[in-house]
């Protein structure tokens, strides 16, 4: 019985492992709908935050206003439309306004208000407003 035991503990380990690095799979745009404020962002998952000031807000209709503050206060604010879809479970959006040109984004963490996004170049962190 304790060999039996023994044999399933590597399996259940790996089994683990894996499923605590499992990108979270979006339905659609209806888990992400609504404003959220855009805190940090980083390099790596676990490496050092830079904090920003942006908000994003996810409309139904496909577009994403990006409201980015600025900290030196040249240009106090700035507002960015962008279009935005939901596709096998990750997030596409635009990479500039008016260019047919879409980055992935997947969901790696989303917990009660707080959703981390791993997009080409950079990792997101998010709190919902």
């Amino acid at each position: 019985m304790i060999k039996k035991y023994v044999r399933i503990l590597p399996l259940m380990t790996v089994f683990f492992a894996l499923s605590a690095n499992a990108d979270i799979v979006l339905k659609d745009n209806t888990e992400i709908l609504g404003k959220w404020n855009l805190y940090a962002e980083a390099a790596k998952l676990d490496g050092e935050k830079k904090a920003v000031k942006v908000e994003w807000d996810f409309n139904a209709d496909g577009s994403l206003l990006t409201t980015a503050t600025d900290s030196v206060g040249r240009t106090k604010e700035m507002k960015i439309a962008i279009k935005y879809y939901v596709e096998k479970g990750e997030i596409k959006k635009q990479t500039t306004p008016g260019r047919e040109k879409y980055e992935s984004c997947k969901v790696v963490e989303k917990s009660g208000d707080n959703m981390t996004l791993k997009c080409t170049y950079l990792f997101f962190f998010l709190t919902k407003i």
